[in-house]
């Protein structure tokens, strides 16, 4: 081989490596590591502790979270899609606008978390602990809310079409201006909830408690 290729061939080398190498850096700081768990798409974080952590706009789609600890954490805007997320420890975790469809938070711990604007369409929430939590705004359509305990929480503005609050404790709870259209509310109580201006259309209150509930039908299913 002449000089002249052989140089030329050492060039382009020398250029693949560098590449190669500004790639792996690029993904290793996209890709942070907090107390040993691996922030990135598809992690496994299963039981770690992560209190407080800062995740604001993290992208962790189909990531396992089961029982991990993220009390307090940041978590802003995260892709959170269709992530395993049960029995999850999010008391106090700022979640405002994170996109949590199809997430699995069944028996999740979320008091006092504030969900704001957060997408949680077709997400599993049943039996699921959100007493006081902000979900204004929120999207729960087709969201699985059964036996969730809601007292107190912060629900107005909220998108709960086709939604299945069956046996939801929504005692005190704030839903003015909810849309509840198709949802399913039968043996859910409501004492003491405000649905001032609530969309109720084809929503069924069967068995449901309503004592001193502001807004809310006489128990059966209603169509309005």
């Amino acid at each position: 081989m002449s000089l002249r290729p052989k140089m030329h061939y050492l060039w382009t080398l020398a250029a693949l490596v560098l590449c190669s190498s500004h790639a792996y850096a690029a993904d290793s700081a996209s890709r942070r590591v907090i107390n040993g768990c691996t922030i990135g798409p598809a992690t496994m974080c299963v039981e770690f502790n992560l209190q407080g952590a800062k995740l604001a706009g993290a992208d962790l789609p189909r990531s396992d979270l089961s029982r991990a600890d993220l009390s307090r954490a940041d978590l802003r805007g995260a892709n959170l899609f269709n992530s395993d997320m049960d029995e999850v420890n999010l008391q106090d975790a700022n979640l405002r606008g994170a996109i949590l469809n199809d997430a699995d938070l069944r028996r999740a711990d979320m008091q006092n978390a504030n969900l704001a604007h957060a997408h949680l369409v077709g997400a599993n929430l049943s039996s699921a602990n959100l007493p006081s939590a902000n979900l204004e705004e929120t999207q729960l359509r087709g969201a699985d809310l059964s036996g969730a305990h809601l007292m107190g929480a912060k629900l107005s503005g909220a998108q709960l079409q086709r939604s299945n609050l069956q046996g939801a404790v929504l005692t005190g709870a704030d839903l003015r201006g909810a849309n509840l259209n198709g949802a399913h509310l039968r043996n859910a109580q409501l004492d003491g909830a405000d649905l001032t201006g609530a969309t109720l259309g084809a929503a069924d209150f069967s068995g449901a408690r309503v004592a001193g509930c502001r807004g809310c039908p006489g128990t059966g299913p209603i169509a309005r």
